[in-house]
């Protein structure tokens, strides 16, 4: 038998104790009442308090609760884990462009971001992932981490830049942030191959030419550039930072400001890392690359324990124990409107 309790067995013990104390109480205060009166008869109206016998129930339902909570299993075998020794660099426009409704139709980009995201962490399991977000500045949203839930998370809550603070951006302003988190990377365990994942829709919006990102190269084993958008475009709508709810759209010369995807500039950015572009749309399935041979390993990762879960026994027997309770509570309330009725008519 092993235990995986939701709380420390300690702090379970103090929040308990009170209610064990309290029915621990009342069980033996009931048997002491019940010893007093045994003997006597009584044709009073019955009694709505509950006796010994009814408190010893309540104590055994606080026991079924705490064992519950301490999710007690038995152990059901072993399982071969996969693990891929690779660190992924994610690079993510989080310009007002991102939530361009040209996705599926008019939806947000954001999304089909936030699902191909999620496609990367579901192929490559075990992997270290770090996040890079960029727009009018680059920012190391999340840095090298094995916790593909802390990154999407991440995404979930991700918005893009307020429009008022909007003073354009460059495509490659995040190249000096990624160059230097993969050479950390390749610094720090050299064993391990690298891949980037580049997210945007290309577009330059500020007059300068874009930074390269040539400098990664010599860093990165694989990885793609995603593009987003459509050769039409998507409007966008304002972005505030506020709760104050739909503020319309972006406009330009009193029109819905459109975004369109650049592919020339993606592609660029693509050779410069040495990965492929792939122009993403909702109705194909995202291509990933392979990880590199040398990093997939299953003999190193192990194998981990299966439990099967015993807190549903637990559970059940809380379950009927509360329909006891019910039960008996419904027949009180049945008995005391007797009495109302009988003590109307004398």
């Amino acid at each position: 038998m092993i235990f995986q309790p939701v709380l420390n067995v300690f702090l379970l013990v103090l929040l308990f104790a009170p209610a064990w104390a309290l029915a621990v109480w009342m069980l033996v205060r009931g048997a002491r009442a019940s010893g007093a009166g045994a003997g006597s008869t009584s044709s009073a109206a019955p009694s709505t308090g509950a006796g010994a016998g009814w408190w010893a129930l309540r104590l055994v339902m606080l026991l079924a609760c705490f064992l519950m909570l301490l999710r007690p299993g038995i152990p059901g075998g072993t399982s071969e884990t996969l693990a891929t020794d690779t660190d992924i660099v994610i690079v993510l426009d989080t310009t007002a462009s991102i939530v361009a409704e040209d996705w599926d139709g008019d939806r947000p980009r954001l999304e089909g971001v936030r699902a191909d995201v999620q496609s990367i962490v579901d192929e490559y399991p075990g992997a270290r992932f770090a996040l890079i977000t960029f727009d009018a500045t680059a920012e190391q949203r999340l840095p090298l981490t094995t916790d593909a839930t802390a990154l999407m998370s991440s995404l979930e809550i991700l918005r893009p830049e307020v429009t008022s603070q909007s003073r354009g951006s460059s495509i490659g302003i995040a190249a000096a942030m990624a160059q230097e988190t993969l050479a950390g990377a390749a610094e720090q365990s050299p064993e391990r191959s690298r891949m980037v994942f580049y997210l945007g829709d290309g577009e330059q919006t500020v007059s300068s030419d874009p930074e390269s990102f040539s400098g990664s190269a010599a860093y990165v084993d694989g990885g793609s550039v995603l593009g987003y958008g459509t050769t039409d475009g998507g409007p966008m709508k304002v972005t505030s930072g506020s709760f104050s709810g739909d503020q319309g759209y972006i406009e330009y010369q009193g029109e819905p400001a459109m975004s369109v995807i650049d592919e020339a500039n993606l592609q660029t950015v693509a050779e410069e890392l040495g990965v492929p572009l792939q122009v993403r749309d909702a109705a194909t399935a995202i291509d990933l690359p392979a990880a590199p041979a040398t990093t997939t390993n299953h003999a190193e990762s192990g194998s981990v324990g299966n439990v099967i879960e015993l807190y549903w026994v637990f559970a059940g027997l809380i379950a009927l124990l509360l329909c006891v309770e019910i039960a008996r509570a419904a027949m009180l309330v049945v008995q005391l409107r007797g009495l109302a009725i009988r003590g109307g008519d004398a």
